[in-house]
C-alpha cells in the first residue's frame, strides 16, 4: 500500500509541475561546476526561486499512514515548503494566476 501511495504522490507531483512561467525573468539555479559542489547561476524562465537552490533536484518523498492528510506547495512560495502555507492566494491575487496546493489524503483503514 505504501509503495502504490508512493508511486502516486510522485505521480501527481509531476502531473501538477509547472513548465514554465509566461513571462521570462532571471533567477539564481543551481548547476555542477563540476565537483560535488551546486553553484547557483542565473538563468531565464525559473520556477524555484528560494528553495534548496544548490542542489541539482528539490525532491521531497513522505509515508502516508491511513487517515493522514498533507497539502503540499505547487507555487514554490510557501514558507514551509514542501507543504502549502496559503502563500499562493496571494500570489493569484496579484497576478491573476490560479495555482493552488495538491492535497493528498489516506482513507482510515
Amino acid at each position: 500500500m505504501k509503495f502504490f501511495l508512493t508511486v502516486f504522490l510522485i505521480a501527481q507531483a509531476a502531473a501538477f509541475a509547472p513548465v514554465s512561467k509566461p513571462s521570462a525573468q532571471s533567477a539564481l539555479f543551481a548547476v555542477e561546476d563540476g565537483s560535488e559542489n551546486m553553484e547557483p547561476v542565473e538563468a531565464e524562465g525559473k520556477i524555484n526561486l528560494k528553495v534548496d537552490l544548490k542542489s541539482k533536484k528539490v525532491a521531497t518523498m513522505e509515508e502516508l499512514s491511513a487517515g493522514d492528510k498533507k497539502t503540499y506547495c505547487r507555487c514554490w512560495l510557501s514558507g514551509t515548503f514542501p507543504l502549502c502555507d496559503g502563500t499562493h492566494v496571494k500570489h493569484n491575487q496579484a497576478t491573476g494566476d490560479n495555482v493552488g496546493p495538491l492535497v493528498l489524503s489516506v482513507p482510515k483503514e
